[in-house]
C-alpha cells in the first residue's frame, strides 16, 4: 500500500485505474441486467407491455408497439416509483435524484467522499425506477456507483483527499463511457463534466484506463456494437446550415428542460408528505402519459433507434402524425423525465436528453426533408445531431458528446455536423443553465482548487464574521446516533465536544459497522482556529483536518464551527459588494 502511495503519478494511476475500470464494467453489467430483470416483471408480467430496444443491446429496426394492459401502466410504473423511493429514502437519502450530479458535488465540496452505502443503493434503485417504466436514464447510477467504489478505493488506501477527488471524477467518466460503450467519450467526459468552462486535465490519463478496461468488461458480455448499431449515409456540406438551425433550436430546448426539471423537483420538494411516496406520484403520472405516448417509459434508447433508422412509422403518439408526433415528444419526454427524476426518483437525466434531441432532430430532420427532399433525403443525419447538440448544452459537455455520439453510432461521417452544431447550442443555451447543479464555471470556483489560488479576500474575512455552528457530539455518545447525526447532516465527520471543550474529530469511515462510545474512536489533537483568525487560515485546518468545517476555540473553550459552505456564502457576498463598488470601466478584475 505505502509502495503505490509513492508511484509517480502515471503509474500509480495506470493501477488505480484499472481496479476503477474493473469496478465500472461490473456495476454497468450489475445495472443493465438489473434493469432487464425489472422491466420484464414489472413491464412485461404486469402490463403486457413491450418497449423497443437499440440493436447494439439486441433490438431491432422492425418494431410495433404491443401492451395488453394499457390501464395497467400508472399502477406498474406507480409501483416501481414506491419502491424506490421506500430504499432510497429509508436506507440512502442521499441516492435521490440522478446520480452524476452527487458525484460532482462530492468532487468539489466533500473532498470526494462518497457514503459506501450509497452505490448500491442507488443501483437498486434506479434499476427498478427504469425497469417499471420511469423516465430515466442509465448513466447516473453507473457514474454514481463507480465515483462512490472508486472513493471507497480511495480510502482503502489512504489516499490524500486530491487523490480521492481524482477517483470520483475517474469513476464518472467511467461509469458513463462503459454504460454506453463510449469510452474515449466517457474519459473526455470525466474532465468535462465538473465545469461549465473548464477541464480538469489531471483525471484524463486515468480515465482513458478506466473506461477501457470498463468498456472491455461490459461489451465483452453485452456485445462490442454500437448501441444505435452503424451509421453509413455520407456527409453533406449543402445541409450544414441545416445543422446550424437544430443547434440554436437544441440550445434553446436545453434550457427548456434544465428549467423544468428543477421546477417540477421544486414543486415536490415543497409537497408536505413523505419523500417516500413522491416518486409514486411521479410514476403515476408518467405511467398517465405512457397510455398515449409510450416512448416516455425507460431510457427510450429503442425509440431514438426506430428514428435514427427511418421507422417513423412504429411511433405511437397517441395516433397523431409523425410529425406531430416528433414535436411534441420533446417536451412530453421533458415532463416525463421531470415527474420521474425530479419527483425524488433514481435514474439519471442522460439517456432522457438524447431522446429528447433525437425527436428534436428528427422533427427538424423532417421538415426539412419535405421541403428540400433532394438535399435532406432522411431524418437520421439530424436525430443524430440532435442527441449531442441538446445534451452537449443541457449538460455543459460539447467536447464529450461529440465523442460519445460518434462511437454510439459507429461512425466519423458526421463530425463536421456534430462540431457546428454542437458549438453552437452550447453558446446559445449561455452559462446559467445546466442539468448539472453542482458543476462550477471554472477551477477558480472550485472548493477544490480555493488553496491554488491567489485568494486575497479570504484573508480580509475573520471567523468572527461568519456565523458558528453548533457542530458536535459528546465523548459518551453511541456510534449509531453518532452515524444519524452524520446523515442527517450530511457530513462525514464531526467534532466530539465534552461540555465546552474541544476533544477532538472522529470520522464515518471510521466507526461504520463499529460499537460503543465514539470517544473511542476519536482522532485527538486536531487543529484550530480562533476567533479572530481568517478564513483562509479555516481553510488550512480543513485541508489539515479532511473535514468540510473548522473547529473555533477562544481561550480553551469551543464556540462552534464554522463549515466550507459557511466560507463561500461570506465569499461570495464580499465579492459581489466590492465588485459593485468599483468605478466603472476601472480595469480592475474581479477578486479572486
Amino acid at each position: 500500500m505505502s509502495r503505490l502511495l509513492s508511484l509517480p503519478y502515471f503509474e500509480k494511476w495506470l493501477v488505480l485505474g484499472v481496479v476503477i475500470g474493473i469496478v465500472a464494467g461490473l456495476g454497468a453489467m450489475a445495472l443493465y441486467f438489473g434493469i432487464k430483470l425489472f422491466e420484464y416483471l414489472f413491464l412485461d408480467s404486469l402490463a403486457g407491455a413491450r418497449i423497443p430496444h437499440p440493436v447494439g443491446e439486441g433490438g431491432s429496426v422492425v418494431f410495433v408497439y404491443v401492451v395488453k394492459h394499457p390501464y395497467a401502466l400508472p399502477l406498474v410504473v406507480g409501483l416501481g416509483g414506491l419502491i424506490s423511493g421506500l430504499i432510497v429514502y429509508t436506507i440512502a437519502p442521499e441516492a435521490e435524484g440522478h446520480g452524476t450530479d452527487a458525484a460532482i458535488d462530492a468532487y468539489h465540496n466533500k473532498q470526494g467522499k462518497i457514503r459506501r452505502r450509497i452505490p448500491f443503493v442507488k443501483l437498486v434503485a434506479s434499476a427498478i425506477t427504469i425497469g417499471s417504466g420511469g423516465s430515466a436514464g442509465r448513466e447516473g447510477p453507473t457514474a454514481q456507483l463507480a465515483a462512490g467504489i472508486g472513493s471507497a478505493i480511495a480510502d482503502m488506501f489512504h489516499l490524500s483527499p486530491q487523490d480521492r477527488r481524482i477517483a470520483v471524477a475517474v469513476g464518472i467518466g467511467a461509469g458513463i463511457g462503459t454504460i454506453f460503450k463510449a469510452p474515449i467519450g466517457g474519459a473526455v467526459l470525466a474532465a468535462e463534466v465538473l465545469y461549465r468552462r473548464d477541464l480538469e486535465p489531471e483525471v484524463i490519463f486515468p480515465a482513458i484506463v478506466a473506461s477501457s478496461v470498463g468498456y472491455s468488461i461490459f461489451a465483452s458480455i453485452v456485445g462490442f456494437e454500437p448501441i444505435f448499431g452503424y451509421y453509413t449515409e455520407a456527409f453533406s456540406v449543402l445541409r450544414l446550415p441545416f445543422y446550424a438551425i437544430l443547434g440554436l433550436a437544441a440550445g434553446g430546448l436545453a434550457i427548456v428542460y434544465v428549467r423544468s426539471f428543477y421546477g417540477v423537483n421544486s414543486a415536490f420538494k415543497k409537497l408536505r408528505i413523505p419523500p417516500h411516496v413522491k416518486p409514486m406520484i411521479g410514476g403515476v403520472a408518467v405511467g398517465l402519459i405512457a397510455l398515449v405516448f409510450p416512448e416516455v417509459m425507460a431510457t427510450g434508447y429503442g425509440w431514438v433507434q426506430l428514428i435514427i433508422s427511418g421507422n417513423l412509422k412504429a411511433l405511437v403518439g397517441g395516433g397523431l402524425p409523425v410529425i406531430v408526433v416528433l414535436a411534441l415528444l420533446p417536451f412530453i419526454k421533458i415532463i416525463a423525465t421531470s415527474m420521474s427524476v425530479g419527483s425524488g426518483g433514481s435514474g439519471g437525466v442522460f439517456a432522457p436528453g438524447m431522446v429528447i434531441g433525437a425527436s428534436l432532430g428528427g422533427f427538424l430532420g423532417l421538415v426539412f426533408h419535405i421541403l428540400f427532399p433532394s438535399v435532406v433525403p432522411s431524418v437520421a443525419p439530424f436525430a443524430i445531431v440532435g442527441m449531442l447538440s441538446f445534451f452537449g448544452a443541457a449538460g455543459k459537455v460539447p467536447l464529450s458528446v461529440i465523442l460519445m455520439v460518434v462511437e454510439m453510432t459507429g461512425s466519423l461521417q458526421l463530425l463536421p455536423a456534430a462540431m457546428l452544431a454542437t458549438a453552437i447550442s452550447y453558446t446559445a443555451s449561455g452559462l446559467k443553465y445546466s442539468i448539472y447543479r453542482s458543476q462550477v464555471n471554472t477551477h477558480r470556483d472550485s472548493p477544490a482548487h480555493m488553496g491554488e489560488y491567489n485568494t486575497p479576500l479570504l484573508s480580509s474575512i475573520r471567523v468572527s464574521e461568519i456565523g458558528l455552528r453548533n457542530l458536535g457530539v459528546r465523548p459518551e455518545e453511541t456510534v449509531e446516533n453518532t452515524i444519524k447525526t452524520m446523515n442527517d447532516l450530511k457530513l462525514f465527520s464531526l467534532p466530539v465536544v465534552d461540555g465546552d471543550r474541544f476533544i477532538g474529530v472522529v470520522y464515518l469511515d471510521q466507526i461504520v459497522n463499529k460499537g460503543g462510545p465514539v470517544y473511542n474512536y476519536t482522532e485527538k489533537g486536531a487543529s484550530y482556529v480562533k476567533l479572530t483568525s481568517t478564513a483562509d487560515q479555516a481553510w488550512d485546518v480543513m485541508m489539515k483536518n479532511r473535514t468540510m468545517w473548522c473547529p473555533v476555540v477562544e481561550n480553551g473553550k469551543y464556540m462552534g464551527s464554522i463549515t466550507l459552505e459557511d466560507i463561500l456564502r461570506e465569499y461570495r457576498k464580499r465579492s459581489l459588494t466590492l465588485s459593485q463598488t468599483l468605478p466603472l470601466g476601472s480595469g480592475t478584475k474581479e477578486p479572486t
